[in-house]
């Protein structure tokens, strides 16, 4: 499973302004699809600025006016981008559902959701939804491969990290419910969540210091804590780094074996390179390049 690949689209129209549109909004390889592909990152650069000066005091009290304005700007741009993504393509409803397209609606729902939760009271939920908007900042992956392959990585070894954490969660759960145990609540381990507060960022080695053992005991179990911290902080990283480079070999091996050259006929990419006809139409294919 590939949960950042972009879905294979079709145009919903293989002639018209449906076509025009797909060729823009969907490829990559032509001089109108790259300024297209330029504005949006320009734009969605602009729109996560905004949301983040908007949140200072003093930008806020003199430029309010502006930075709403920019926003709905902003939405409006987005929202338009989003609808011609819909209209394009010959199954909408997929490209509703997929990852892209949930990264697409979440870059303007907050913008219309804050409009229908006004009052003192939902201030909270209306700063949430305004925080949301900062999701605008995923719709940059689209343009960078190598997003892909991170995330690929990252989903291939989700079942080992997801052990890795499990041990953690174990050792994190038995150390607080020792320190509850020896130190108890005189030195500040008022009960076991607490204490598996205490156990983590002891296991992190981070140390806040807000809450420390007093007892002989406790101590050695400390250093018990921070020597399994050190011990396995490189467990997860050298997890993805294997699958990574699996990941980055795999690439290296269909790079060699295909290219991209796209079929006049049908617009099918991802032909062996010693092809020459087209595997869905039987077009005949552009030279391949050294």
């Amino acid at each position: 499973m590939r949960p950042f690949t972009a879905p294979q689209l079709n145009p919903a129209s293989e002639t018209g302004w449906r076509r025009t549109w797909f060729d823009i909004i969907y490829r990559h390889d032509t001089p109108v699809s790259r300024n297209f592909d330029l504005l949006l990152v320009v734009a969605i650069l602009a729109s996560v600025l905004a949301v983040m000066l908007d949140s200072v005091a003093s930008i806020h009290l003199r430029y309010a006016r502006l930075l709403y304005g920019l926003e709905w700007m902003f939405t409006l741009l987005f929202t338009v981008e989003y609808a011609l993504r819909l209209l394009v393509v010959r199954r909408p409803l997929r490209y509703a559902l997929s990852i892209w397209g949930v990264i697409d609606l979440l870059s303007i729902l907050p913008t219309y959701l804050s409009l229908l939760i006004p009052g003192s009271q939902s201030l909270l939920v209306v700063r949430v939804l305004r925080i949301l908007r900062l999701f605008r900042i995923l719709k940059l992956t689209r343009y960078v491969e190598e997003s892909g392959v991170l995330v690929q990585a990252l989903w291939r070894s989700r079942r080992k990290i997801f052990v890795f954490i499990f041990a953690v969660v174990t050792i994190v759960v038995i150390a607080g419910a020792l320190m509850y145990a020896i130190e108890g609540p005189d030195n500040g381990f008022d009960n076991i969540p607490l204490s598996m507060y205490w156990a983590i960022i002891t296991v992190a080695t981070v140390g806040f210091g807000d809450i420390v053992p007093l007892t002989t005991t406790g101590r050695f179990i400390t250093s018990v804590l921070v020597l399994i911290g050190y011990s396995i902080i490189a467990v997860p990283t050298g997890i993805y780094t294997a699958e990574l480079i699996g990941n980055l070999r795999e690439m290296d091996q269909e790079a060699r074996s295909h290219d991209t050259r796209g079929c006049p006929g049908c617009d099918l990419e991802g032909h062996a390179r010693d092809a020459h006809h087209c595997r869905r139409c039987g077009h005949r294919l552009p030279v391949p390049m050294a």
